[in-house]
C-alpha cells in the first residue's frame, strides 16, 4: 500500500492551479463529508465519496486510482493521521447504539467529521501507487484560506476545465506568489489574494495596479536561461524589506550588509513543477519573516 500523508492547504491550492485539471490521471479530489455539506459548498472539481448501506466507503467507479498522480481526500476538519472510527447518520447508515441519549448522539454527530477522511483514505490507498493525501484542517481550513475556490458545481465538462483560469502558484502561504503577466494584471486575482505589491521580472513594462497605494518593481530581464537575474537580487530584497516590514525584521537586516540576511534561491526543479519558464524565483528571508501584505512575482509568459 502507498500509505497516507497530510496535505497542507497550500499544496492543494497549487495542485489545483497548475493548469493540468484536464488530464484524467492528474488529480482525484474526494469529499468525505455528509451529502448536505457537500451540496452546500465544496472545493472545485471535488467529488463526494459515497458509502454502502453498511457505511463502507466506496471507490469512485470512474477513477483509475492506480494511475492517478494526486489522490486527495478531505472532510470537515481532520488535522492528523489518527484513525478515529466515528459513526455517522449518513444515508443508509445507522447509529451503532440506538439507545444512546440525544446528548451523546449530538456529540457523536459533531465529531463524525473528524477522521472520516482517514477512514476513506485507508480504503483508497489499497488501489493507489502514490500516497493518498489527506487535507490538513479539512474543508474548514481550506475554505477559510481560499474562499474563491469554493463552489456548488458538481459536474465539470472537459471544456470548462480547459477554460479554468488558474491563480498564481503560492510559494509562501499568504505571502509570496509566482505568476504570469495575465495573472499579475487580473484585478480579481489581486483582490482574492490581497496582493499589495508586485515584482515584474520581464523586459515588458505593464500597468499591474490601478491604485496608487499599491507598489510594484520592474526588473528588466529577458526570459532566457542565460539571463543574469542574480545581479538584481539586492534590489529585489530591498524592495521586499521596504513593504512595511516589522521593526524586528528591520533591526536584524540593518546590522548586516549585502543581501541584508535575506536568502534568495532560484529553484530549477520548482520552476519545472510550476511550469513558469525560467524566471520563477523563490525569495526567502531570515526565519521566514516577511514584510506585511502578500506580493507577487510575475513575468511576461501568459
Amino acid at each position: 500500500m502507498a500509505g497516507l500523508v497530510l496535505c497542507e492547504p497550500t499544496e492543494l491550492y497549487n495542485i489545483l492551479n497548475l493548469t493540468r485539471l484536464t488530464e484524467p490521471n492528474y488529480l482525484c479530489l474526494l469529499d468525505a463529508r455528509r451529502k448536505h455539506e457537500y451540496n452546500e459548498s465544496h472545493v472545485i472539481t471535488a467529488r463526494r465519496v459515497k458509502q454502502s448501506p453498511k457505511g463502507e466507503y466506496l471507490v469512485p467507479e470512474s477513477a483509475e486510482l492506480e494511475c492517478v498522480k494526486y489522490c486527495v481526500v478531505y472532510d470537515g476538519k481532520t488535522s492528523s493521521l489518527e484513525d478515529y472510527h466515528y459513526e455517522e447518520d449518513e444515508e443508509g447508515t445507522e447509529s451503532a447504539d440506538d439507545s444512546s441519549t440525544d446528548e451523546s448522539s449530538s456529540s457523536c454527530s459533531k465529531n463524525a467529521e473528524v477522521g472520516t477522511a482517514v477512514q476513506c483514505a485507508r480504503v483508497l490507498e489499497q488501489f493507489t501507487h502514490h500516497p493518498v493525501r489527506i487535507l490538513k484542517g479539512g474543508y474548514e481550513r481550506f475554505s477559510a484560506c481560499y474562499h474563491f475556490l469554493r463552489t456548488q458545481k458538481i459536474f465539470w465538462m472537459p471544456q470548462e476545465l480547459e477554460d479554468f483560469q488558474p491563480y498564481p502558484v503560492e510559494i509562501l502561504p499568504a505571502k509570496l506568489y509566482m505568476g504570469n503577466l495575465r495573472q499579475a494584471c487580473d484585478r480579481q486575482i489581486q483582490k482574492d489574494l490581497k496582493i499589495k505589491a508586485q515584482i515584474n521580472i520581464s523586459e515588458d513594462t505593464a500597468t499591474l495596479f490601478t491604485e496608487e497605494n499599491e507598489k510594484s518593481l520592474h526588473i528588466s530581464v529577458p526570459d532566457s536561461p542565460d539571463a543574469d537575474l542574480f545581479s538584481f537580487f539586492p534590489n529585489i530584497c530591498h524592495f521586499i524589506e521596504g513593504l512595511e516590514s516589522c521593526p524586528a525584521m528591520q533591526n536584524k537586516h540593518e546590522a548586516k550588509s549585502g543581501f541584508c540576511a535575506a536568502t534568495v534561491r532560484l529553484g530549477k526543479q520548482a520552476l519545472q513543477d510550476c511550469d513558469h519558464g525560467y524566471l520563477g524565483t523563490k525569495l526567502l528571508s531570515e526565519n521566514n519573516q516577511w514584510a506585511k501584505g502578500p506580493f507577487c512575482l510575475s513575468h511576461s509568459r501568459t
